[in-house]
């Protein structure tokens, strides 16, 4: 009983406070081993130090970001049993920090959004996009959709961080510098090997795999499922600064989009914490044909924007500048025998209307109730009830990112052609809602901008 002691106080606590007088821990080691035998639960958290190998669970989720720990929380409080495997430890910085009002329906309905609410974050009320010249605001609060007016602007490491510890708190176990190596997904079961953070092996049985690895791909990467991107190749260069001179009031904590040469553009995002994320989004020679090192080639492109220069005249940089070459990326299917892919693990797009997280969230609750009416018994078909579903947001969005770039969106907005509603209506998709179909500007999203885009551009002609 002494070696259970033992065994029990350095190997088997990730969740529990061991009472400390040896016999009360003799006994509640001696019911602990039971458990895990019944379990069949061979394995340790990695905060811990690790001694068998075996998990079994019934769902198994790769990555702890929004997507994975929100698919986690849902799953689990449908009384089913998840293991998470992040290879990461958290907190640890990621980009994409912009936030739609989407997200909040979605954090909501995964029992999390007190938890972010508990961070206190810069509200976000909408969206400014600009030139020299000319500017057009986006309220939240203004949209067609019945939903959120308004949304946060979040620093990744702390809000990825929060959204993990309130999935732990519920119950979840997450495997923490757990790096994934192999996968064996089929109809009825599921096998994921990884590797622990002290290098050895630890299998995980389910009955299903999420893959929410973001952009680690594990899955797309291990299945051969990657494809590239119909969308140009762009880049980022991006950093944290502090000296931000802010709006006033609400407009604080709106994010700013500054358009730039050569259809590239910047990004303005403040976080409560005083700092603000800048950076730029372009095609590589853009970039590239700017002198000097990333800092220099960051500072000069935002001095090509005046509202951006006048803005951030008093800047100083919290870390150098960082660059993410060639960002979009797509994938031959969504879903397969005993695996769905969900986040940026599917198809990222691009960030021009911060829809990177929203798209997360919106595929980790699909997947979610897919996966819990399955795990229930009922037959679901994967290919239509959330392949197609997500397809479908995807695809509004991309019509909106062709015409960013094409120059149809910017004439629409900065057009005072544009009536109240038709502004609403757009208003909406840029909040996230874009599985709205009483939305003409979601239901027939191509025709419809396109259409638009020639009706300001005919009025402003005349």
């Amino acid at each position: 009983m002494v070696f259970l002691s033992h065994v029990c106080k350095n190997r088997m606590r990730p969740n529990l406070d061991i009472p400390a007088r040896l016999s009360v821990l003799n006994q509640y080691c001696f019911l602990w081993l039971i458990r895990i035998a019944d379990q069949k639960n061979f394995q340790l958290k990695s905060k811990g130090d690790p001694i068998m190998t075996q998990v079994n669970s019934d769902v198994i989720i790769i990555g702890a970001g929004p997507s994975g720990t929100s698919a986690a929380a849902l799953i689990h409080q449908a009384g089913f049993k998840v293991a998470v495997i992040e290879k990461e430890e958290f907190p640890r910085f990621i980009i994409g920090e912009s936030l739609l009002p989407r997200c909040m329906d979605l954090l909501e309905e995964a029992g999390l959004i007190d938890a972010v609410k508990a961070r206190d974050y810069i509200v976000k009320h909408g969206a400014v996009f600009l030139t020299d010249d000319q500017r057009t605001d986006f309220e939240f609060g203004n949209q067609f959709t019945d939903g959120w007016g308004y949304t946060w602007q979040v620093p990744r490491d702390d809000f990825d961080h929060t959204l993990a510890t309130a999935v732990e708190k519920m119950g979840v176990d997450i495997f923490w510098r757990h790096t994934v190596t192999d996968a064996d997904c089929r109809a009825d079961s599921a096998t994921v090997t990884a590797t622990g953070p002290d290098g050895n092996p630890v299998t995980f049985s389910g009955r299903f795999v999420l893959d929410a690895s973001g952009f680690g791909r594990v899955l797309p990467r291990l299945m051969d499922l990657d494809l590239p991107s119909a969308l140009p190749r762009r880049d980022s260069v991006f950093t944290h600064i502090t000296g931000d001179r802010r709006p006033a009031g609400d407009a604080a904590g709106k994010i700013w989009i500054c358009m730039l040469p050569e259809n590239s553009w910047l990004w303005i995002i403040p976080f409560s914490n005083g700092k603000t994320s800048v950076g730029v989004v372009a095609e590589p020679a853009f970039i590239d044909n700017l002198g000097g090192s990333l800092d220099d080639k960051l500072s000069a492109i935002i001095d090509m924007s005046r509202p951006a220069a006048d803005r951030l005249a008093d800047r100083k940089p919290d870390f150098p500048a960082r660059r993410i070459d060639g960002y979009s990326i797509a994938v031959k299917t969504l879903c397969g025998d005993g695996y769905a892919l969900t986040g940026n693990a599917t198809e990222f797009l691009d960030p021009v209307f911060s829809s990177g997280v929203t798209l997360a969230l919106e595929s980790a609750n699909r997947a979610a109730k897919t996966l819990i009416r399955q795990l229930k018994g009922e037959t679901v078909d994967w290919d239509k009830d959330y392949a197609a579903y997500l397809g479908h947001g995807v695809e509004v969005f991309r019509t909106y990112v062709n015409a960013w770039y094409d120059g149809a969106l910017p004439t629409v907005f900065f057009s005072d052609k544009a009536t109240p509603d038709i502004r609403s209506q757009i208003c909406s998709v840029l909040a996230g809602y874009v599985w709205d179909m009483d939305n003409p500007f979601v239901a027939k999203h191509e025709k419809a901008v396109d259409k638009l885009a020639q009706l300001c551009d005919m009025r402003a002609n005349k």
